[in-house]
């Protein structure tokens, strides 16, 4: 396998792991941030303070074994992710926030068996602190429970067991800040994908879109029903329907302010993997909230698929990029997975 990791303007860090091909990002920002004020003083010119001059990181390529000394305060910052590997691509592209709050991981080869294999799009809000969290916990709780059931019948079980393993682990951090979360466990054949949020997960299916998770927002009816139930209630504030007046999703990981509503319940659907399945696309909301389930799908059949043996890089960056030319603000994490290499 190979590994490319391309850096532009600020640099965001990544931890590799060789263990079972395992990818997982840890996303720091810390902005680099330069004065560059025009402004005129009224003071002589002899009283003026001397030009500070700021460092500034180089928009070149920096290894991820970069040296402690040659990074901003000991934390290596990227505005861009990018990931290509035989099985699976990962693009991540900062939005207008301080700080990314996306956050990803993938392991191929789980027990040695290269058909098996898990991934993951963590979306944070309040902070990164829960998604990154999620990204290092998540796989290990919910193959902990599979483990310990040992049988596949009960697979909808472990996985909500290690949602609710991880939900409950970080919320005895005490740290503000919830994540929604995607995943896709391959296993045996099957392809068990789960969400708790708005991150998403849609499949090609024969050139044709599947989507296979239902986002939780507070307007779903399900979910409204669900949270005044609870004594909460749903409110239209900034241009969309929100919990308790400021939350847009309804179920995540963190969120302990909002816990008595905020569940970390997954829904799961499990599938056979057949020879259509083409490829999976995992997905946080800065990317759905601008592009169609079916125009992400045609773009990356045209471009990877359908006659076109470009790399799923290609793909994930062109529609990451189709997001922010129509208005996207929000971070953005694209993940492409080929299901043809678990079949």
């Amino acid at each position: 396998m190979s590994c490319a990791v391309a850096v532009s303007n600020n640099l965001m860090s990544t931890v590799f792991s060789p263990t079972n091909s395992r990818v997982s990002s840890s996303l720091f920002c810390k902005p680099l941030t330069s004065s560059s004020s025009t402004t005129t003083s009224a003071l002589p010119k002899r009283h003026r303070p001397a030009r500070i001059d700021i460092p500034v990181v180089p928009s070149s390529f920096l290894s991820l074994e970069t040296p402690k000394g040659n990074d901003i305060n000991g934390i290596i910052t990227r505005r861009e992710i990018e990931v290509e590997e035989e099985e699976f691509s990962v693009y991540c592209k900062k939005g207008r926030k301080a700080a990314m709050e996306d956050r990803y991981s993938a392991s191929v080869g789980l027990l040695g068996d290269p058909k098996q294999a898990f991934f993951g799009v963590y979306d944070g809000h309040g902070g990164a602190k829960a998604a990154e969290f999620a990204s290092k916990h998540m796989e290990n709780n919910i193959m902990n429970e599979l483990s310990s059931r040992g049988a596949d019948e009960q697979i909808e079980e472990a996985v909500k067991s290690g949602y609710l393993l991880t939900d409950s682990e970080f919320l005895k951090e005490d740290v503000r800040g919830g994540s929604c979360s995607v995943t896709a466990l391959i296993r045996n054949g099957h392809l068990v994908v789960s969400n708790a949020g708005d991150c998403r997960a849609v499949m090609s299916r024969g050139g044709i879109s599947a989507p296979l998770t239902d986002d939780h927002k507070p307007s779903r009816p399900d979910e409204k029903e669900r949270i005044e139930a609870l004594g909460g209630y749903v409110d239209y504030v900034h241009g969309g329907w929100r919990l308790q007046g400021s939350l847009a999703v309804s179920r995540g990981i963190g969120d302990q302010h909002l816990k008595q509503w905020v569940i970390a319940d997954p829904e799961t659907k499990i599938f056979r993997l057949e020879s259509d399945c083409e490829f999976l696309i995992l997905a946080s909301d800065g990317l759905w909230e601008k592009v169609t389930n079916e125009e992400a799908v045609d773009v990356v059949r045209a471009l990877c698929f359908d006659g076109n043996k470009r790399p799923l890089l290609s793909a994930c960056k062109k529609i990451a990029d189709m997001a922010v030319s129509r208005g996207s603000n929000d971070d953005i994490t694209v993940m492409l997975i080929k299901l043809g290499n678990f079949i």
